[in-house]
């Protein structure tokens, strides 16, 4: 799910032309008792309200300079509410951004290390506004789904109603099929040596998006896995994704395929497939000319139907994607 926030928070690897120079990060550990307490009450609070499903506590909240975000983030509340289900709010990691020095918005990282600096979180903004930030993990434990909130908080000076608001919401499941991405990390480096490359790399993909409920933080840990995905390489020694634009033929036709990603629409670990149609418009026609193409994209990686629920089929034609089904392994030829 996507985080709602008007300032778009860019994956923590990416390389910025950053102001971190005007900003720092103050972890859980090292907060100072009165932060710790409203960071704890504010994220516990925002976090509850999500697994209650109580909108308007949220919309209440919500920060005044994103009111006209509101719709995506009910949005995502309202996706969340199958990951939490059934779940005990625990917050799982806290952190404090100062970025009160910066001058006007500015692209900006947050180092965020424990007090010896044997452990550093880096979290990455894009046209980040001066002010004080934070961000709460959370974790629903016990849910069936095992889901994770992160909360993105900016304080407003807002006269009475000065305090910790809601920026951002961010909502992913902890675990697919009852395995988490520790699970999923591990069988990702057993099918790397098991030869089975596309597996694989896209396993770790899978890891990734189970581990964190957000894609702006990085950790050494997550640049590991990042470095262990790099390293798959296939037969012909490049990676999965150095194969696209991949033409495979079936029969007497060619499909050429643009991409393939994780697609967990369904809470499953399942592959979207973006192609390039022939135009077909008939929606019989449509489900035909996709599943080809799955086909087509079994016979050529056969490993991933061992490895993954099902493929999802997007055509593309003149600059347009169409999403025109999803199907199991098992009802793929």
């Amino acid at each position: 799910m996507r985080v709602c926030w008007r300032v778009w928070f860019a994956a923590g690897l990416v390389s910025l032309p950053i102001a971190s120079y005007a900003a720092t990060c103050t972890t859980q550990a090292e907060l100072l008792a009165l932060d710790r307490d409203a960071l704890v009450a504010a994220g516990g609070r925002l976090s509850m309200a999500i697994l209650q499903q109580d909108e308007a506590a949220l919309h209440a909240a919500l920060l005044p300079v994103e009111a006209a975000e509101w719709d995506g983030i009910r949005d995502t509340v309202e996706q969340a509410a199958p990951l939490v289900k059934g779940g005990r709010i625990q917050l799982r990691n806290l952190y404090l951004l100062d970025a009160t020095m910066l001058t006007a918005p500015s692209d900006t990282q947050f180092f965020c290390s424990n007090a010896t600096g044997s452990l550093t979180v880096t979290v990455s903004m894009r046209a980040l506004p001066p002010g004080r930030y934070a961000v709460v993990l959370a974790d629903a434990a016990g849910a069936a789904l095992s889901g994770q909130i992160g909360l993105v908080l900016a304080w407003s000076n807002a006269g009475a109603d000065t305090g910790w608001k809601l920026a951002g919401v961010s909502a992913r499941p902890g675990t697919f099929n009852g395995h988490d991405g520790v699970w999923y990390w591990a069988h990702a480096r057993d099918l790397a040596r098991s030869d089975q490359p596309w597996s694989a790399w896209y396993t770790y993909d899978v890891a990734r998006y189970l581990l964190l409920p957000v894609d702006f933080l990085s950790s050494p840990n997550m640049e590991k896995l990042t470095q262990e995905q790099a390293q798959v390489k296939s037969a012909t020694g490049n990676s999965p994704q150095d194969a696209f634009p991949l033409s495979l033929s079936a029969g007497d036709r060619t499909w050429k395929i643009d991409s393939v990603r994780l697609e967990p629409t369904l809470h499953e670990p399942d592959l979207g497939v973006t192609y390039q149609s022939t135009g077909v418009t008939d929606p019989a026609a449509q489900r035909t000319e996709a599943t080809a193409v799955l086909s087509a994209l079994l016979k050529a990686q056969p490993a991933l139907r061992e490895n993954f629920h099902g493929l999802w089929a997007i055509a593309e034609k003149d600059g347009k994607k169409t999403p025109v089904m999803e199907l199991p392994m098992a009802q793929i030829p």
